[in-house]
């Protein structure tokens, strides 16, 4: 079956641990959480001794079964651990996880880590199997919005609260970084007593650590945030990220928009042509909010800009731009915004 990780504490309680558990996501500090989550109750439940198999591509998968098969003369119940970082785990590994989902034995408990699959590989014969046979932990990323109420609900555990500007602020200074927020959040249990926390005490604690991602920019453009856009591009000059890729990223933006003003104008329905440009998940309602915003006119205009600016970068002459390229890519990207 497939659980959420917010559902992996309360299936645990249960006592009644499954054979096989997989932990996939992206998201380093829930993964992490989640496999430790594991192991704690396995250990409680004589799962005492641990094999750890590190599935590269040349991994030979025979070692699977010799791990489970090999419990020590003093421990009988024991937790073979395998990662599988490629989340591939080709030919001969999608055999031997086949076999295993099939054949794995009550004394053995086994834990498989990999990254989040993508939809062929979610789909396919061996990772049905091995959701069959145990207990499979989807890792979702904690999106921008929501990352307030996670900070919140972190701070409830340790007994305190803060005022919602405070976890803002908080959201704000560690965005795209949760390994960072988890640190920032253990730092004010530390300082302060448990309960109410001010604006003041958090603020004066935060350090910036915020980890700006070029990834992030087609994201903040198609929601319509301006202030997130400002913020990362200024964030991605001051760590001297190269301009060129953040101009690539906001390029393809806009490529994917004209080629859906397209589609969706010959009579296409969105949905169909959103699918066909690996347009998905929390991104496809907010796709569709930004080509109302924007004519396909404006769009192309846009694209245009980036031309100029990619002249100017490489040092020749563009009449359109302004002087200082990261303010005009900064402008170009919060004019895709602009209703």
């Amino acid at each position: 079956m497939q659980i959420k990780a917010d559902q992996l504490r309360a299936h645990l309680a249960k006592g009644r641990l499954a054979r096989l558990y997989v932990v996939g996501g992206d998201e380093a500090l829930l993964a992490i959480e989640a496999q430790d989550a594991i192991r704690n109750a396995a250990r409680a439940s004589g799962f005492v001794e641990r094999t750890v198999l590190h599935a590269d591509g040349r991994f030979d998968w025979s070692l699977l079964t010799q791990a489970v098969r090999s419990g020590s003369l003093f421990s009988q119940r024991h937790l073979v651990e395998v990662r599988l970082p490629s989340g591939k785990p080709g030919k001969d590994g999608a055999e031997a996880l086949l076999v295993h989902a099939a054949t794995a034995a009550d004394d053995a408990l086994t834990l498989l880590c990999l990254p989040r699959l993508d939809r062929a590989a979610r789909d396919s014969s061996w990772a049905r199997a091995v959701e069959a046979a145990g207990v499979w932990v989807e890792v979702a990323d904690v999106e921008r919005a929501a990352l307030p109420d996670w900070i919140g609900r972190r701070l409830g555990r340790q007994r305190q609260s803060a005022p919602r500007p405070a976890l803002e602020f908080l959201a704000e200074r560690v965005e795209g970084n949760l390994l960072a927020a988890h640190q920032e959040i253990t730092k004010l249990e530390l300082l302060f007593a448990p309960g109410e926390l001010t604006f003041e005490q958090v603020a004066d604690s935060v350090l910036n650590v915020a980890r700006y991602d070029v990834f992030a920019l087609p994201l903040a453009m198609i929601e319509g945030d301006r202030g997130r856009i400002g913020r990362t591009i200024e964030g991605l000059r001051a760590e001297g990220e190269a301009l060129p890729l953040a101009l690539w990223v906001v390029s393809e933006e806009l490529r994917t928009l004209i080629r859906l003003k397209h589609e969706t104008g010959a009579g296409k329905p969105f949905a169909s042509a959103a699918r066909e440009l690996r347009v998905w998940g929390t991104r496809l309602a907010a796709t569709e909010r930004a080509l109302e915003r924007a004519s396909a006119r404006e769009l192309a205009d846009l694209l245009s800009r980036c031309s100029q600016l990619d002249r100017l970068v490489k040092g020749l002459p563009a009449a359109r731009s302004d002087s200082d390229p990261w303010l005009e890519l900064t402008d170009i990207a919060l004019s895709a915004c602009a209703k």
